[in-house]
């Protein structure tokens, strides 16, 4: 008992500290529960779906575009368009000018869906084939521009940039 009363002040601390530690390890934890089943928005599902992941996706790009180049077909299914759909109207982005549009259709676009789903490495290559239109492509942010207008998205474009 004579320990106890010449060294309360340390009896005290080790009692605090044991309280802290009792705390800490017995507090109730939240539960976190993991699933598959993620849900994800149209912009992130197209990103996904993009080609271009990994040096193997970039040479298997590259190929399917010589070789439609070389046929003189579309590249890919969404390149060719929807049969008995018509076209959008590329003039309704902010900088797309009827010369603009008729580039960008004469490339083989037709959908904002197609402008939308452009991977960086599919601007650049598009950049060098618009001749005089070079570099408008990330200046007038065509691109993000498209993807509002794919969406149907006309409260968000005119947030971002101005009246349609």
């Amino acid at each position: 008992m004579d320990v106890l009363t010449n060294n309360w002040p340390i009896v005290l601390v080790v009692l605090v500290v044991l309280a802290i530690i009792a705390v800490v390890l017995l507090r109730p934890r939240q539960r976190v529960t993991l699933t598959d089943q993620t849900p994800t928005r149209p912009h992130m599902a197209r990103q996904a779906a993009a080609e271009g992941r990994g040096l193997a996706g970039e040479a298997a790009a590259a190929t399917s575009d010589v070789t439609s180049e070389i046929l003189e077909v579309p590249a890919y299914r969404s390149d060719a368009g929807e049969a008995g759909e018509p076209a959008d109207d590329f003039t309704r982005m902010k900088g797309v000018g009827p010369k603009l549009a008729d580039s960008l259709t004469e490339l083989g676009f037709s959908r904002f869906e197609q402008l939308a789903a452009l991977t960086p490495t599919e601007m650049e290559r598009l950049d060098e084939r618009l001749g005089a239109f070079k570099g408008r492509l990330t200046r007038d942010r065509i691109v993000e521009q498209a993807d509002y207008l794919a969406r149907n998205d006309v409260d968000g474009y005119e947030q971002t940039f101005g009246k349609l």
